[in-house]
């Protein structure tokens, strides 16, 4: 079965080099079929085999012999990965689909914000009432954590933005980053989200250092934080639960 969850992702991933190049120009996501963005000659169904056909074709366009970006096999080949490792951690089940789904959102919103700046209202909105509905069909998180972690998710991001647009004199934090941590608060539970939050923050805070420390990026220059909102809900949607319990044994006293 692990197996099978991972053909899917790959089958997924290709599907997600759809919606990350379409979806932020507001193109279908169905029509036209995949053609070369080059010369625009359309992709046959076995040019477009997740990973072999990149392999088959070394990386070029079959009719103008284009490179073909090594997004591509990179998003098909981590979107099998973390679909494996979702029914390796929670088993051929409806949580293991779940988890599956969501990672799948977290990847494609992780590669339009690293290429646009962007997370789209397509993917996160569409996502928070997902998330509910999966746990009431799952009851892994209760409904009512499900309902706080969106109202968490959405609030205290939506303090950063607030208060950081003021401390900075300008916009510090996209509207799209509120409504994805909504998004992951639906899924997690407000428990596990505030985990998610802090490793993300976390995360953010090293990487924006070690740019600033070494010039290539300066103060006031945009550094997406969506990436390390969907690592940090990835790694709470696999390790959450298990901190969150750690941490009130360590320090909830008795």
């Amino acid at each position: 079965m692990i197996g099978i969850f991972v053909v899917v992702g790959l089958v997924i991933g290709s599907f997600l080099n759809v919606v990350i190049a379409r979806l932020p120009e507001g193109r279908s996501l169905v029509r036209p079929g995949s053609a070369c963005p080059g010369c625009g000659a359309a992709i046959a169904w076995h040019d477009n085999v997740p990973l072999l056909s990149f392999v088959a074709l070394r990386g070029r366009c079959r009719a103008c012999t284009m490179p073909i970006p090594w997004r591509y096999p990179l998003v098909e080949a981590v979107t099998g990965a973390l679909f494996g490792a979702a029914a390796v951690v929670f088993g051929p089940t409806l949580d293991g689909v779940v988890a599956a789904a969501l990672l799948a959102a977290l990847l494609a919103i992780t590669m339009i914000d690293l290429e646009r700046y962007i997370i789209p209202d397509a993917i996160s909105l569409p996502g928070i009432l997902a998330g509910f509905l999966a746990n009431l069909a799952t009851r892994r998180v209760s409904w009512q954590e499900s309902l706080l972690g969106i109202v968490v998710g959405a609030g205290a991001l939506m303090v950063i933005v607030v208060v950081g647009s003021w401390w900075e004199g300008q916009e510090a934090m996209g509207m799209g980053d509120p409504k994805l941590a909504a998004m992951l608060g639906a899924f997690l539970g407000w428990k596990v989200l505030l985990f998610s939050l802090f490793a993300a923050a976390i995360a953010g805070g090293i990487l924006a250092a070690v740019l600033m420390g070494s010039g290539v990026r300066k103060r006031k220059d945009p550094i997406p934080f969506g990436p390390f909102l969907a690592a940090g809900g990835a790694a709470g949607l696999f390790w959450g639960e298990r901190m969150v319990r750690w941490y009130l044994n360590a320090f909830g006293g008795s």
